[in-house]
Parts: structure tokens; C-alpha cells; sequence
């Protein structure tokens, strides 16, 4: 492996285990023939048991500590204002995503509100756009794919990574390879301005569910299964358009927000 395609996928492995933490956390179903009709194959389930109970002791004793710190540490202002930085920056995926989907008012909506947050928001910094009726809507490469009619694949747990499926893992290392900071970053010699924002990313998405993940660790009976069940309908929902001020942290509802 190249020194170029270790270090790409050393960043997709930073993204989506927060990704995949906050995916976790997305309410219970509310009927069984709901649950069954958005339950996705999962055809390698003890081997993806084995794997989730690794990524769940690596975030008890190492991801969930540091984010208890991180929200003991700064106060809520500070760490909206992170949020909002790190959407700013996300703001050329997201677009680039509306118009693959064919959905031009929203490329245009994500594209006001990178012109207004880069500037009156200083650099994303403050949220002014959604005081002017602009709502942060997310999207990403996996939502494209099944636009564009691609089906999900079988559920996966990958060490580190976490919950995902063929699709969705693909639409993660696409939009992680293309971003637009990685690339300055790396053609500049500069790969830890994209790791740093990464980790910053990571941190600020997991702390907003420490409440949420511990919850559904305390209620549920099989935590894998609840888990499983959760991301699934978090993805549906996603690429229903359905959350439409959903991504990452915000899904959980402890924000906003899939």
C-alpha cells in the first residue's frame, strides 16, 4: 500500500467511526412491522457481534471519556461554534452531493449558506445563515448512490469504521477522498491540518451522544441488535429526506439533527 492511499485511509477510518457512533444512537421503532420492514441483512451477524463488542470497548475507555472531557471543558457556545466551523468546511461535499441528486435548490441553500457563514459567520464560526431561514440539510455520496438506485448491500461492522453497509462504506471513502481540505492538505505537505479537523469533528459529533448511546446501552436487551436496528432506520430516514436538518452529531436530537 502506497504511502498516498495509507494515509487517505487512515483519514476514512477517523470519520466514520464517529460517523458510525452517532448513527448508532437514532431512536428505537415504534412497531415490530416497522422494525422488520427497515431491518437490513446482516448474513455475517456473529462476526459482526465480535467486531461491534471491540469498537464498543474501544469508545467506553477511550472515545466517551475524552468527549465527557471535552464537554466539561468548553462551554456550550464554544462547542456550537465548532459545529458550525466543521459544517462550513463540509459545505463543498454537500453541494457537490445536491447536484448529483438532481436537487438544486438545495445545492443552492448549501451553497448560501457557505457564502454567508464564510463571511458575515466569519469562517463558519457563527450560524448566521440559519437566523436568514437556511437550514443546514446534509448529504453525502452514500445518499447519491441510492438515487441513483443502488441498493444498500449487507450490513457490515468493520473494526474501527462500526456500522455501515456495501453502499454507504463506499459513499464515506468517496467523500472522504475528494474533500476538499484533504486535498489541499495533502498536496501541500500539510496532512495534519486534515487529521487535526478530523479528530475536532470526531470529538464534537460523539460528545453530543453521550447521553443517547448510554441510554441505549442501559434499555436495551441486545445492544447489538438495538444498535443494528437504529442505524438502519437512521440511514432510511436520511436518504428519505426525512431529517432535514440531520447529520452526524444531530441525529440523535441532541442538537438538531443523519
Amino acid at each position: 500500500m502506497s504511502e498516498s492511499t495509507f494515509k487517505a485511509f487512515s483519514a476514512v477510518l477517523c470519520l466514520s467511526l464517529m460517523i458510525s457512533v452517532s448513527a448508532s444512537a437514532q431512536p428505537q421503532p415504534n412497531t415490530n412491522a416497522e422494525y422488520k420492514s427497515q431491518e437490513v441483512s446482516d448474513p455475517i451477524e456473529p462476526v459482526n457481534r465480535f467486531v461491534f463488542g471491540f469498537n464498543d470497548f474501544l469508545d467506553r475507555i477511550l472515545i466517551e471519556p475524552v468527549a465527557k472531557g471535552y464537554n466539561h471543558v468548553l462551554p456550550q457556545m464554544v462547542r456550537d461554534s465548532v459545529q458550525s466551523f466543521m459544517r462550513n468546511l463540509k459545505s463543498p461535499i454537500v453541494v457537490g452531493n445536491d447536484l448529483l441528486q438532481g436537487k438544486i435548490g438545495d445545492a443552492g441553500v448549501a451553497t448560501a449558506r457557505f457564502v454567508i457563514n464564510s463571511t458575515i459567520g466569519i469562517v463558519g464560526l457563527a450560524d448566521v445563515a440559519s437566523t436568514k431561514g437556511l437550514k443546514y440539510k446534509d448529504a453525502d455520496f452514500g445518499e447519491t448512490l441510492a438515487t441513483w438506485g443502488v441498493g444498500s448491500g449487507f450490513y457490515i461492522v468493520i473494526p474501527i469504521l462500526g456500522p455501515s453497509s456495501l453502499r454507504d462504506g463506499v459513499g464515506t471513502f468517496t467523500d472522504s477522498y475528494v474533500d476538499p481540505v484533504r486535498l489541499y492538505a495533502y498536496n501541500t505537505d500539510r496532512m495534519w491540518i486534515y487529521y487535526t479537523r478530523e479528530g475536532i469533528q470526531g470529538l464534537d459529533d460523539r460528545s453530543r451522544l453521550i447521553k443517547p448511546i448510554d441510554d441505549m446501552r442501559a434499555n436495551s436487551l441486545d445492544y447489538y441488535a438495538a444498535a443494528r436496528s437504529a442505524w438502519t432506520q437512521h440511514r432510511s430516514a436520511f436518504i428519505r429526506g426525512e431529517s432535514a436538518d440531520d447529520t452526524g452529531a444531530g441525529a440523535a436530537g441532541s442538537t438538531d439533527h443523519p
